[in-house]
């Protein structure tokens, strides 16, 4: 799959999560000059075996989404703040067997997986120059805005203004940048699973953010 990162640094990070808890490596992918770049929070299973983003069950309802937009996945940078599935071993009872397996589940990348990934989307934001952010989930959020940034608090609303990058490309600090983006939030498609009534809400924030594309 084609990338706009160089392959230096794609290995440099690579190298750098050798030991964190993940797998798979799903590269942002999308056009030079997309309607808008939308950051997720990491790849799940289904993504982590295909490397391609936004392909398991989350995907399935973010085409319903890119439909209500008018768009197509040709259309959009589709990419993440981490680039590998983070995932937690649990142990389980098989049903059938009655025999104990060890089951892979999702998680949340932690700080330090964020910031070793940092780099990644750094480049791509600063190489495609997107006209808009949509940020689906606390996790792209708070990584563009900061901590203080909570989803239900800013979603559906369009924020103008400075995003953190990591300082340099060993460091575990980030700061504002000096140019402005425009950045639009809404929920993580895979949110309504647990919680359906999010949907009329995300329909309500895609409705405004139509306005901007």
């Amino acid at each position: 799959m084609e990338t706009i990162l160089s392959k230096s640094l794609i290995e440099l990070v690579k190298k750098r999560s050798e030991n964190f808890p993940v797998e798979g490596f799903v590269l942002g992918v999308g056009p030079a000059k997309p309607r808008f770049l939308l950051l997720g929070e990491a790849p799940g299973k289904v993504e982590s075996l295909n490397g391609i983003p936004f392909t398991g069950r989350a995907g399935k309802e973010l085409m319903t989404f890119f439909d209500f937009l008018d768009v197509t996945r040709e259309d959009v940078f589709i990419t993440s703040t981490f680039r590998s599935r983070p995932f937690i071993e649990k142990e389980k009872i098989d049903k059938k067997t009655g025999e104990k397996i060890i089951r892979k589940y999702n998680r949340p990348p932690t700080k330090k997986e964020i910031i070793t990934h940092a780099p990644l989307l750094d480049s791509e934001i600063k190489t495609i120059n997107p006209p808009i952010i949509l940020t689906m989930g606390n996790s792209g959020l708070q990584r563009l805005i900061g901590k203080q940034a909570r989803i239900m608090q800013v979603h559906g609303r369009l924020y103008e203004g400075p995003i953190l990058s990591l300082d340099s490309i060993d460091a575990s600090t980030f700061s504002f940048t000096q140019k402005n983006y425009r950045v639009f939030a809404t929920f993580h498609p895979a949110a309504i699973f647990y919680n359906r009534k999010l949907l009329d809400l995300i329909y309500e924030d895609l409705s405004h953010f139509k306005k901007y594309i």
